[in-house]
């Protein structure tokens, strides 16, 4: 089934959209469109220029990503559970690096980490740094923003919420402080800053009337504010505001748009808080549980006390059947030294109380899912998933993300918009899919450096041909100044997780540990999963490592190691 825009962009897009099987299929550019689509001030190319001339009825779109979400949360969430029902799920849906900032570099350009160049949440060296804002610009992402594909083909878009980790004010040689740079790719910019991670008290960013960033403060309400004047400051509830007011302002456009809304939670604090709000996971005032009863509060479509351990998948597995193997020149296996070391910190009841807590954290996200679905027109796309997931005791993890188990790297992915045919998907995407998607979906062309492919024929085709193979990397990096994902509320253990890459499919789960901590030398050791089994709770690597699935497996993943962008596309079918 074609969505109903799609008649309109034929004329306009026959030399670069093929029409097959009713779904739009765009072939990737090269040579000087490349360039341009690098480069933010060039002007459209001429099929964008005929694509805006057809742009009234093409779709708008809302992308909303939430933080640090884990699967168990969904079902405790009305609208987010209404919207699964009535819109495509899909099953098998990751993230290609479970830690927040290189997911995000690789969701905005569509590439892998070792594409992006950010591998790391901070830079860990100014002068060459490994992660964060400063590496996010410095090796040329801000320019393979999807955003500014989708600003060539016509659409005006927004970005609402938290960007890029260390994307902050920054110090001037007078010792002012002053806003961060304009992030080119967006029509309007209202950036939270990491203050927002506390919940209150940050700061955000507009542009005024002349385009210049410019920056709001978001005070603490004080302690004796009434409940309704704390939570109308309350990080999530902000970034709701200025959802909708995009949406409101442009909603009856000529031109399409595309929104980003990108949620704090239910990332856990940092800085601000209340006196005598414990948790590290703080909700919204109206969410939270009374002070004298652990089990009260907003768990949403679940009552808190109904939550328990029993919902976190591998909660507490003995980790002693999961070490690495090293695998010799001669085929041989032998035991490797576990990398799982940490102190098992995290306490049943403090385990239980987080869970609870970050249940009725995305109670507000969840009703702003609910307001922003009410506020856009029929011919609007919205597309909800997360950052990456999150474990919370799994496999004798204390809180934290960063592994490459399903608890880390399997995300939400729903989808709700014009001729999107209800039910689940059994297709394989990843975050570094949504970026072509986008484009897909906008009629415009996708860089032929995109590593990811586009989905948007499965909204229609719920059994279209798609992805069978999900691909993992992740770099190991000792804690700096600045790291906000150590957890350490929750017994954090991201700076004891090793680099590796990893790949998965419907059988099993492959991981290449490089338990060498330097940057330099490498010591390879691998675990291997089957699921035929509950979750990744043995590793049969020894005795299943020549078996024709697992061979298939380690063929893909050496061919994945700094893989082309070409070659990224192809191993994922």
């Amino acid at each position: 089934m074609m969505p109903k825009w799609g008649a309109l962009l034929g004329a306009a897009l026959l030399s670069v959209v093929a029409l097959v099987a009713g779904v739009l299929v765009v072939g990737p550019t090269t040579g000087a469109d490349d360039a341009a689509a690098a480069d933010p001030s060039a002007g459209p190319a001429p099929e964008a220029a005929a694509l805006a001339a057809a742009a009234d009825e093409r779709p708008n779109m809302v992308f909303i990503l939430m933080d640090d979400f884990s699967l168990e949360l969904l079902r405790t969430m009305p609208e987010a559970t209404r919207m699964a029902a009535e819109g495509a799920s899909y099953q098998n849906s990751f993230v290609i690096d479970s830690l927040c900032c290189p997911s995000r570099a690789a969701l905005l350009t569509g590439q892998t980490p070792h594409q992006t160049k950010v591998l790391t949440n901070t830079e860990n060296d100014p002068k060459h740094p490994v992660g964060g804002w400063s590496a996010f610009r410095r090796h040329g992402n801000v320019e393979k923003q999807f955003s500014l594909g989708l600003q060539r083909a016509g659409y005006t878009t927004g970005f609402v919420g938290k960007f890029i980790n260390a994307y902050e004010v920054v110090t001037g040689q007078d010792g002012e402080r002053v806003p961060p740079p304009k992030v080119p790719g967006w029509d309007s910019w209202n950036a939270l800053l990491g203050g927002a991670y506390g919940g209150w008290g940050y700061q955000s960013t507009y542009l005024d009337e002349h385009g210049e960033l410019k920056l709001r403060h978001h005070e603490q309400p004080p302690t004796s504010a009434t409940t309704a004047e704390k939570d109308a400051a309350y990080a999530t509830n902000v970034t709701r505001d200025y959802a909708l007011d995009f949406i409101s302002a442009h909603k009856d456009d000529e031109d399409p748009y595309f929104l980003e809304i990108a949620a704090y939670g239910p990332h856990s604090r940092l800085g601000h808080h209340y006196p005598g709000l414990k948790t590290w996971f703080p909700p919204a005032f109206a969410d939270q549980a009374p002070a004298d009863d652990p089990t009260g509060g907003n768990c949403g479509r679940v009552p808190c006390g109904k939550l328990s351990l029993k919902d976190l998948v591998g909660y507490g597995d003995d980790r002693s059947d999961n070490t690495p193997t090293y695998l010799g020149p001669d085929g041989r296996t032998s035991p490797a030294p576990a990398w799982r070391t940490n102190k098992v910190s995290l306490s049943d009841e403090t385990a239980l109380s987080q869970y609870r807590d970050r249940a009725r954290m995305v109670q507000s996200i969840d009703r702003m899912i609910d307001e922003v679905r009410k506020a856009v027109d029929d011919n609007t796309y919205i597309v909800l998933t997360s950052d990456n997931g999150f474990h919370l005791g799994q496999h004798q993890l204390n809180g934290g993300k960063g592994a490459p188990y399903d608890s880390d790297t399997r995300v939400p992915m729903v989808v709700v918009g014009p001729d999107v045919v209800p039910g689940e998907r059994s297709q394989f995407v990843s975050n570094i899919d949504l970026a072509p998607t986008f484009l897909d979906l906008a009629g415009a062309e996708t860089p032929s450096w995109t590593a990811g492919t586009s989905f948007a024929q499965a909204l229609t085709r719920p059994k279209a041909e798609g992805g069978r193979y999900a691909f993992f990397e992740h770099t190991y990096a000792k804690a700096h100044p600045g790291e906000v994902d150590l957890d350490r509320g929750s017994g954090g253990t991201i700076d004891i997780i090793p680099s590796y890459i990893a790949v998965r499919s419907a059988k099993g789960l492959l991981v290449r540990f490089d338990l060498d901590n330097s940057w330099k030398g490498t010591d390879y050791a691998y675990e291997l999963y089957r699921y035929d089994r509950p979750w990744e709770d043995t590793n049969v690597f020894a005795e299943d490592h020549t078996k024709p699935y697992a061979e298939d497996l380690m063929r893909r993943l050496d061919d994945y190691e700094g893989c082309a962008p070409a070659v990224c596309r192809a191993l994922t079918r």
